[in-house]
């Protein structure tokens, strides 16, 4: 249904002969495909941006409360029935807000069904108190704002502040580094990419100031309300607006740390925050094994917001796969895992394909390598993407690129472009077709990760 009505808070759906997807929101989650069915049951999802149930009569005295830590402050638009009628309980001046996270189109979409209860896992389904129903629910209403989107995003790293280890940072910025310039660059980069489709927008703490770019952008355009926004948590920016700075970035993955940037994300993105990860984890990470952070960051996710981490360093898998077994009461603690992979490092594709499978999205970052695979560097890898680029009359990222949407797994692969031509370049790889030759061709590109990893070390803040 376009709406929910407001008698019900029951989502049903018919996707074909046979198929039948059901969403029970106050007892649960119940999915039923071709006849086999699994029950989740417990409270219902927390109220989150873009996705409440009406008020039933227990609750008939107002709208419900937005989650901790959020509030009605403009950055929480009105979602409305396809039809334009104002949403249940409110009109179209007030705050009011409704479930429309599910839409009618993509519930009549069997591939679309397909993803929803792939994403639910047997293990989310058979919890027995809830947690997993609501993230379940979350997850599906960020998949159905990336469907039919474009899987590349945009990751604001490189224009956020105004130093980054890229090649040919330098000039890829305007001279003058303000403030206000890069926030200029930023809005230029979002207009662009979203005309383009792009719809998964990526951003971190210790990105200078792209949360707040960011944020500005979404409140100019209050229109804009399909698009999910991922953030980081655990570095903090430390390079004071300057390029040549001793330190740039300090990491703690502590509750401490998290609880401050938490706030400092809320402060600048309310609601709009879809996804919170945990930046850089490795094996070693606290991340891994703090009890009591699991179960505040489980917290969050019952207020809607699904929970991820990023992963750095040559042992990447390793990180991925203790995350995956993670638990929370019963639940999966991650739903999603953002990793390097590419042409030059492809070691972590065996834990992100098990990512996939256990229902997780899966983000690619460092696709072109900080520019190494963008043909900003001479030597027989630049040679091998331009002349496959030259067959097939692209340019050298946009091969790099589409490789790496060529695995099954990816969910978004993030374009790190800090210039109009080169966004226009990356987003050449979404119509790509790279043939099984290519492919082998490309394969051969590969290094052992420990040296990748100590060369991405080497490269200079620019």
């Amino acid at each position: 249904p376009a709406a929910v009505p407001e008698d019900s808070r029951d989502v049903h759906a018919e996707a074909g002969t046979g198929t039948r997807v059901r969403v029970q929101v106050p007892g649960g989650c119940r999915i039923a495909v071709a006849g086999q069915s699994k029950t989740t049951t417990g409270q219902p999802p927390a109220v989150r941006r873009g996705r409440s149930p009406p008020a039933t009569s227990a609750s008939a005295a107002g709208p419900a409360p937005a989650p901790s830590g959020c509030d009605d402050d403009g950055r929480n638009p009105v979602r409305r029935p396809v039809d334009g009628s104002p949403p249940p309980g409110g009109d179209a001046s007030t705050g009011s807000r409704i479930w429309s996270g599910l839409t009618a189109t993509k519930w009549s979409d069997p591939d679309w069904l397909d993803q929803v209860v792939d994403l639910a896992g047997d293990e989310a389904l058979e919890a027995a108190d809830g947690v997993a129903a609501g993230r379940i629910v979350d997850d599906m209403a960020m998949i159905d704002r990336l469907a039919g989107a474009t899987r590349i995003g945009l990751g604001l790293a490189a224009v956020g502040r105004p130093g980054y280890i890229n090649l040919g940072h330098d000039v890829d910025l305007p001279a003058e580094r303000t403030v206000e310039s890069l926030r200029a660059r930023v809005h230029i980069l979002l207009d662009q990419a979203y005309a383009a489709g792009v719809r998964y927008i990526d951003v971190a703490r210790s990105y200078g100031r792209a949360e707040e770019f960011l944020a500005d952008w979404l409140d100019a355009r209050p229109d804009v309300d399909d698009v999910v926004v991922g953030s980081k948590w655990g570095y903090t920016y430390t390079a004071g607006w300057r390029v040549d700075a001793t330190v740039h970035e300090v990491k703690d993955h502590s509750i401490t740390t998290f609880e401050r940037q938490l706030a400092e994300t809320r402060t600048l993105l309310g609601c709009r925050l879809d996804l919170y990860q945990v930046h850089s984890v490795t094996p070693d990470s606290t991340a891994l094994t703090d009890a009591t952070l699991h179960r505040r960051l489980a917290r969050l996710a019952a207020d809607g917001v699904a929970i991820g981490l990023s992963t750095s360093g040559p042992e990447q898998g390793t990180a991925i796969r203790a995350a995956l077994d993670l638990r929370v009461e019963g639940a999966p603690l991650f739903r999603s895992v953002q990793a390097t992979w590419n042409l030059l490092e492809p070691a972590a594709g065996a834990a992100l394909a098990e990512a996939h499978q256990a229902g997780c999205l899966v983000i690619v970052k460092e696709a072109l390598a900080n520019g190494r695979l963008a043909g900003r560097e001479s030597g027989p890898v630049t040679a091998a993407l331009t002349e496959i680029a030259d067959e097939l009359a692209t340019t050298p990222d946009a091969v790099a690129l589409g490789a790496v949407l060529r695995q099954p797994w990816v969910t978004i692969a993030l374009s790190g472009a800090a210039t109009s031509a080169q966004l226009a370049s990356n987003l050449l790889a979404a119509t790509l077709s790279l043939g099984p030759d290519h492919l082998a061709r490309l394969t051969t590109l590969a290094e052992p990760s420990t040296q990748y990893w100590q060369h991405r070390s080497q490269l200079a803040w620019t």
